[in-house]
Order: structure tokens, then C-alpha cells, then sequence
């Protein structure tokens, strides 16, 4: 049998080193006050003897875990079949990493799950959250607030009232009135968004200088604030359209079907549509291509996202609105990191408004 060689300890490093036991305490622990001569010192010892801190001692000191909460408000079935949120956790992740957190992913499939979510989040074990995928009458905004854990969030809050909706786009029930109500409490709000709206104003305007006057638009969830500020560019543009020509989707392939089929049924002279994400405009392809319908001769199309395993995959290869989904995530993480007094991520931060809107860019492809 082979002896295990003892852990180094703080004692070992302070001998290595000519320090005391305090004096590493503080350089490992991130405190001030020790000059740079030690710490290089101390530094060079713990490199030497290979030293990893007890990470539950260290949480005593620094009141500091070094996780960070990820909260999808959606069921794993959806999050493990979209690589929207994939690109988005590659981005969360590599900053995190980056900055020696570790990522604590948390997923919510009903009403019990918030729950638990919101008392893991009380519980103390991660210094943070980033959050996304909310719907309005999520109670995740109100949990979080009474658990007190610093928080940025994944697009535009249902409660924070930007540009997007209109008195008519889904208005909330009791329930969700409540839950905005205590999610306005959440101190100092921070969110990362793309410019959801300005986008699709960008795509449908690209429609209608092809020519394309029946530009129908199938929806995302309409309970999800990106979804709603899609349909708001889209009537920016459209103005008074038939109604007929929007049909609500699910940001998934097989809503985006049964929205093809149901658009196609009711107006059958449709000649453009604008789809919400790339998943949903995948599955208005094949339908458009089961009824022998041309693109983008007949009609054309459009989506938002330009996620590359879907966009440059689709027949013909899909012209799309590109967000930057992996910046979005490495944007939220740095801001909370920032948040949290990583002087290293304050710095990268800068001087950024709490409110970050990255601009979209239309990517020009065959389907339209």
C-alpha cells in the first residue's frame, strides 16, 4: 500500500517562505497590508510546495464561496435541447473560470423548483446569481430578493418597463403582477440584453425592401420579454397588419411548424416570414418545403439569433439577426464578478451602466 504524502499546511508555507502563519493567511486569502516582497514570497512557497487552501476555511476568512449561482428558468428538457442556452453558459463559464469561480447550475421544471432554488440561494452557498430565461409571472425575482444574494440578470426584467410592449402584448395576471411587484425590491437591478427590438425592425425592413408585402412574424413565448420586443419591432414596421399574419410560437422547431402550417392555412398568400429565433424559422423551412413552397422565391425568411449549428445548416442557409450570445454570457458574469468586489473584473467592467443593450447585426444568407 502506498502512503498518501501529507497536505501542505498554512504552517509549512509560513516556514517555506519565512513568513508568519498570519502573513500567508492574508496573501492567500486576498487581504492587504503585506508587501509585495512577501508576497512574491509566499507566492513561491506555495507554488513549491504545492498548496491548495481549504476552501472552508477560507469561507470562514474571506465570507467568500468563489461559486456563482446559474439560474434557467426553464425545464432541462428545453435548456439541453437549444443551444441558445449552451453558447450562453460557454460564455458565463469561460469568464468564471477565468476568475477561479466555480458554476452552480440550477434549473427550474415547476413551482417546487423555484423553491428550492430560492433556498439554496438562502442558504449561503454561492456569493452570486446570474439569472435568464424569465418569465413574467416567475417568482424567482421576488425569492431572490428575500435571499439577499447579488444578482445580474439574462434580459430585460418583465417588470423593468423598456421599449417593447404595448397595453395589448400579454397582459399579466394577479400572480404576475405580484411577482413583479416583489421583484421591483431587487436592490440595484443589473441586466444584459440584446437590442431585441432594434433587431427585428431590422429584419422585417429587410423584408419589405425585397418587395415582400404579406411579412407575417411567428412569435416567441409572448411571457418572455425578448419575444415581446421582437413583436414590437416587427409592428414598428408592419404598422396596422392583418393579425392574422402573427402567430404565437415557443422559440422551439416544432412551434415554429405549427406556426408555419397555421400562418400558411389562414393566409395562404403569406410572402415573407419574420421568425423569432433560428429554431423556430428551422422548423417554418420544412414546412414551407413540405407544401412546395419556394424560398426564398415564394416566400422568404428570416430569424434572430444566427446560432451557426442551426443558421448555416438549414435549405437554403438562413439570414438572421446575430446577437453575440457567448458576449452576452461573459458580459453578465463579469458584471456580477465586478459587483462582488473582484477588483481584477471591476476593472475589465469599467464604468458600465447597470443596464447593458448589445447591438444586433442582420447577417444576409440565401433564405432571404
Amino acid at each position: 500500500m502506498t502512503d498518501t504524502a501529507p497536505r501542505p499546511t498554512l504552517e509549512a508555507v509560513a516556514a517555506r517562505a519565512g513568513v508568519s502563519r498570519a502573513t500567508v493567511s492574508r496573501v492567500v486569502n486576498g487581504g492587504d497590508g503585506v508587501r509585495q516582497k512577501l508576497v512574491e514570497r509566499v507566492r513561491t512557497a506555495v507554488e513549491e510546495l504545492g498548496y491548495v487552501p481549504n476552501q472552508a476555511a477560507r469561507s470562514l476568512v474571506t465570507r467568500r464561496h468563489d461559486a456563482i449561482a446559474v439560474v434557467i428558468a426553464e425545464p432541462e428538457t428545453r435548456v439541453f435541447a437549444d443551444p441558445f442556452f449552451a453558447l450562453q453558459l460557454r460564455g458565463i463559464s469561460k469568464e468564471l473560470t477565468a476568475h477561479d469561480n466555480q458554476l452552480v447550475l440550477l434549473l427550474t421544471e415547476g413551482r417546487d423548483d423555484h423553491a428550492r432554488v430560492g433556498r439554496y440561494l438562502a442558504g449561503g452557498h454561492v456569493d452570486g446569481a446570474l439569472v435568464f430565461s424569465l418569465h413574467l409571472d416567475d417568482p424567482l425575482p421576488g425569492l431572490i430578493r428575500r435571499a439577499g444574494v447579488p444578482t445580474v440578470f439574462g434580459g430585460r426584467p418583465g417588470w423593468k418597463d423598456g421599449a417593447g410592449r404595448d397595453d395589448a402584448e400579454g397582459a399579466e395576471s394577479a400572480e404576475s403582477a405580484e411577482s413583479a411587484e416583489g421583484a421591483e425590491d431587487v436592490e440595484c437591478v443589473e441586466y444584459v440584453d440584446s437590442d431585441n427590438r432594434g433587431g427585428a425592425r431590422e429584419a422585417v425592413r429587410h423584408l419589405v425592401g425585397l418587395g415582400r408585402t404579406r411579412v407575417a412574424h411567428i412569435t416567441g413565448p409572448l411571457d418572455q420579454t425578448s419575444a415581446a420586443d421582437r413583436l414590437a419591432g416587427y409592428r414598428d414596421v408592419m404598422g396596422a397588419a392583418d393579425p392574422r399574419l402573427v402567430v404565437e410560437g415557443d422559440f422551439t422547431p416544432a412551434g415554429g411548424e405549427r406556426a408555419m402550417r397555421r400562418l400558411l392555412d389562414r393566409c395562404p398568400d403569406v410572402d415573407a416570414v419574420f421568425a423569432a429565433n433560428d429554431l423556430s424559422a428551422a422548423g417554418a423551412l420544412r414546412v414551407l418545403r413540405e407544401r412546395g413552397r419556394r424560398v426564398p422565391d415564394e416566400v422568404a425568411v428570416v430569424g434572430f439569433d444566427d446560432m451557426l449549428p442551426v443558421a448555416e445548416q438549414t435549405d437554403p442557409p438562413l439570414t438572421t439577426v446575430r446577437q453575440d450570445i457567448e458576449g452576452l454570457g461573459r458580459l453578465m458574469a463579469r458584471k456580477l464578478l465586478g459587483r462582488l468586489g473582484r477588483r481584477d473584473a471591476a476593472q475589465n467592467a469599467g464604468a458600465a451602466p447597470a443596464d447593458v443593450v448589445l447591438p444586433t447585426t442582420l447577417v444576409r444568407r440565401a433564405s432571404a
